[in-house]
């Protein structure tokens, strides 16, 4: 399988010939722009779901899921934690554009169980300030998607919490493993 990451790049991410990987990507929105038509769509999730996962690169969530343009609303972070800032997302999409329902997804080899709140102190000692943020690591994918499952049914300002359902994607099969909340 071939990636756009299988292009060689230089030093600070320059590629061999075409600069950097900034400039390549504005290259490829380029070539987008130019055979895009507006797809008359709004902000509004056809499907009424919004999906928070991981930001890990292996994640393709649409073909995953089976999704198209416009169907989903998608918030992704490190872990695919269930945050403060998620809950805003959450909120917004909810209230304001019309998702009922909310699917989180974690994944195997996931990062994030690997490291600790440490983390945070070790960007204090290098950098002289302590990051307002948890890091939210974790041991246990299971007990975190869970964890978020109950951050979000207990959320005051969603709206619609009784249809959160949790899973762990399998980056070696692709296949998602639905995760009990009890």
């Amino acid at each position: 399988m071939t990636t756009s990451a299988s292009v060689p790049t230089g030093p600070q991410g320059a590629t061999a010939d075409r600069g950097t990987v900034t400039d390549r990507l504005v290259e490829a929105n380029e070539r987008y722009a130019a055979a895009f038509t507006d797809p008359g769509m709004d902000a509004r999730p056809v499907l009424q779901v919004a999906v928070v996962a991981c930001m890990d690169a292996r994640l393709d969530l649409h073909a995953a899921l089976g999704l198209e343009l416009g169907d989903c609303h998608t918030i992704r972070n490190a872990g695919g934690v269930v945050t403060d800032d998620v809950i805003r997302s959450l909120t917004i999409s909810q209230r304001k554009l019309g998702t009922r329902s909310v699917v989180l997804i974690h994944h195997t080899g996931c990062g994030l169980e690997t490291l600790t709140e440490d983390f945070r102190t070790e960007l204090e000692l290098e950098i002289g300030q302590r990051p307002a943020w948890a890091v939210e690591s974790f041991q246990d994918v299971d007990q975190d998607v869970r964890q978020s499952m109950q951050r979000v049914r207990t959320s005051p300002f969603l709206l619609h919490t009784d249809d959160v359902r949790g899973f762990v994607f399998d980056v070696k099969s692709g296949l998602l493993r639905e995760v009990d909340p009890a």
